[in-house]
């Protein structure tokens, strides 16, 4: 199929000239391009209409999982019949192994697998095999190596109906391909037997089995059925089964890998013994030897992606296989908040490296384990294709190896950005007051960024004194507490928020009209350009944002971030003017977890309003805020079983942010106890 967008809307603003800029940069062959746009300006829009006008599968990288789980739903809506799949680290908790010298302790490795993401990985893999409509988004987990395409190519398995084959190969097949027989609880990568029928629950199935019928050693039927209730979906005449592992490998591959660790070991055995390293020696051969033996019986064994090198067949140095392998030579990349993408794609190889060498030199892994690792990231720029970075910010990176850089920053809303005034350093607290008495009269909220936590402290005591309604946010607070002020702000508890870097990046306070940033002639990564570019952002929420900046010097960083949204100012401003256009501050609800727990607990008893549940539970808001501050046991168990649930259908929902902001409340109940 090819890609049909879907939406209400049409390109607005600048958008139409920054897509077909884009898209005549794409035709023209041109390697890297950056749509420059700002927040608010509708980049994910642009994009999905670039997707549409070329026509080819697309990668879109992004640099955690919520802000990939946010741009896997956009797209999800903007592409309902198109193949819009999610790529991101199957784990929920991940402790990778370790060992540290200095104190003799070996930290193994400890993961919780979220089911329903693997599920999501193997999707996203079928896809591009099967079909060219494919769109994913994946966060910087795809440089990692996932074991061969080849492999994963040579082991699926191709039945249609009509077709002789005994039911015995077919599940000696299916156990070839990592899955797992179970004739009382199927599971995704598990298949059962009943009679004349095989049942296989694919890894990429949300909620259907695949059922084989066979009529002697015939394949009689082929038919999708739902797993709970038994009910026949659909029929096909012909399916294409993938390996229930990205891992898998053909026996005899397998053979041929395992002698080559073994010879590996007997190397490394002799190399540690001359060196008088008998422990590790001691170690090394107790723990290889167990995996091998793991390998021949099962074809599989716990931490196998250490040894993915020989498995897969490479020479020592090799890159490793990963999504990016998948998609066809002509795929588009979008690397979305490139600023921050590109440099932890960049970081990614030295910080795996370095983990490894202690475990490798004190016996805990073999050295061919260093080539089970992401991409170095010359090899990640071989695989990168045609590639469009999107930043409102844009590094020296982008500079650089962009044919074009394409604006947008006109916003639908018409929102402008605020305004910049530069005050000195003398006088700043009597100003600070005086702004902050003007900002009362009007209602509107204000942020104050500092340097230091001590400076935050300091002045949120002094401004206290003075009978104004504040307080400081920093890394110290916790995270139930950092939730709990933003509210504050929004909620009219409180009027001024002394912050340092958490303010920076990522907080949508629409109440917010007024910045101060004090020491913004100090150079450095909090007072860089792109920083204050980022920091001056927090205002362009407001129809009457201001910015004001105090200091006794104008550094380059402040001369460039005041000039970049000056300009970006006039062009908005002159485009509202042109189109009649009146901005309007961005209205949004105050939500937050405890409303959502509290709503869950209300629906989930039928009742209306607040108040104790028909099965005698306490109102959540109400536990939530006595556990925060030391209620009892019972209530403290009472929330974390509730929070806990919620925590779960977050993650589910793809909802990562919320789910790690629970969490983290967990952790502070728990700690209470």
């Amino acid at each position: 199929m090819n890609f049909k967008l879907h939406s209400e809307f049409k390109p607005s603003g600048d958008q139409p000239e920054a897509i077909d800029s884009l898209v005549q940069g794409i035709k023209q062959g041109m390697r890297a391009q950056t749509l420059l746009g700002v927040t608010g300006s509708g980049k994910t829009f642009t994009m999905a209409n670039i997707i549409e006008k070329i026509q080819r599968p697309t990668l879109v990288l992004a640099h955690n999982k919520t802000l990939a789980g946010q741009l896997y739903a956009e797209f999800k809506e903007l592409f309902p019949e198109n193949a819009v799949e999610y790529f991101i680290s199957y784990y929920d908790y991940y402790q990778p192994e370790a060992y540290i010298a200095a104190t003799d302790t070996y930290i193994e490795k400890d993961s919780s697998v979220n089911d329903e993401i693997d599920r999501m990985r193997h999707e996203a893999t079928k896809s591009l095999l099967t079909r060219e409509d494919v769109i994913i988004v994946a966060s910087v987990s795809c440089i990692y190596g996932i074991g061969e395409k080849e492999d994963y190519l040579a082991l699926a398995l191709m039945l249609e109906t009509g077709l002789e084959i005994p039911m015995d190969a077919v599940m000696a097949q299916l156990i070839n391909m990592q899955y797992t027989r179970n004739d009382f609880d199927l599971v995704r990568g598990s298949f059962r037997r009943k009679g004349d029928i095989i049942d296989i629950w694919t890894p990429d199935s949300e909620h259907t089995l695949t059922r084989i019928s066979f009529f002697g050693d015939e394949i009689d039927k082929i038919s999708y059925v739902d797993a709970i209730t038994g009910k026949t979906e659909y029929t096909r005449d012909y399916i294409e089964l993938f390996p229930a592992s990205h891992y898998a490998t053909g026996r005899e591959k397998l053979n041929r890998a395992i002698d080559k660790i073994e010879a590996e070991l007997e190397v490394r055995l002799n190399e540690l013994r001359e060196a008088g390293d008998m422990i590790a020696a001691y170690r090394l051969e107790q723990r290889t030897r167990y995996d091998m033996d793991m390998l021949r019986e099962t074809g599989f064994c716990k931490g196998i992606e250490n040894y993915s090198r020989h498995i897969a067949g490479r020479e020592e140095g090799e890159p490793p296989c990963t999504l990016m392998d998948f998609f066809p030579d002509d795929f588009l990349l979008f690397i979305d908040e490139s600023h921050q993408t590109i440099p932890q794609v960049g970081a990614m190889y030295n910080g795996d490296r370095s983990r490894k060498e202690m475990l490798i030199q004190y016996g805990f892994r073999l050295p061919s384990a260093f080539d089970n690792r992401p991409l170095k990231f010359d090899e990640f720029e071989q695989r990168m294709g045609q590639t469009v970075f999107v930043s409102a910010t844009p590094a020296d990176y982008e500079n650089k190896h962009s044919e074009q850089v394409v604006e947008q920053v006109i916003r639908p809303t018409g929102l402008l950005e605020p305004e910049i005034f530069i005050r000195p350093v003398e006088g700043q607290i009597e100003d600070i007051l005086a702004e902050l008495k003007e900002q009362k009269k009007s209602g509107d909220k204000s942020l104050i960024m500092t340097l230091t936590k001590r400076m935050a402290e300091d002045l949120t005591e002094f401004l206290k004194k003075e009978n104004v309604r504040v307080t400081y946010l920093h890394s110290d607070i916790k995270a139930v507490e950092r939730m709990q002020i933003l509210n504050q702000l929004r909620n009219d508890e409180v009027d001024v928020i002394v912050g340092i870097n958490l303010l920076r990046e990522g907080i949508d306070l629409p109440e917010v009209s007024l910045l101060m940033i004090l020491d913004a002639d100090k150079e450095g990564f909090l007072r860089s350009e792109r920083s204050l570019i980022q920091i001056i952002g927090r205002c362009a929420r407001n129809d009457h944002g201001r910015v004001i900046l105090y200091a006794d010097e104008v550094t380059d960083s402040m001369m460039n971030a005041v000039s970049e949204t000056n300009r970006r100012r006039k062009i908005q401003k002159e485009y509202n003017e042109k189109h009649n256009i009146t901005p309007r501050t961005i209205k949004k609800a105050v939500r937050d977890v405890f409303d959502i727990v509290a709503e869950n607990s209300r629906e989930s008893s039928g009742g209306k309003g607040r108040g104790k549940n028909s099965k005698g539970g306490i109102d959540a808001v109400r536990l939530i805020n006595e556990g925060v501050s030391g209620g009892t046991e019972e209530e403290n168990n009472k929330l974390i079983d509730k929070l806990t649930a919620e925590m779960t259908k977050a993650a589910k929902e793809l909802d990562f942010e919320r789910a790690a902001e629970i969490r983290d409340i967990i952790i502070e109940l728990k700690g209470k106890k």
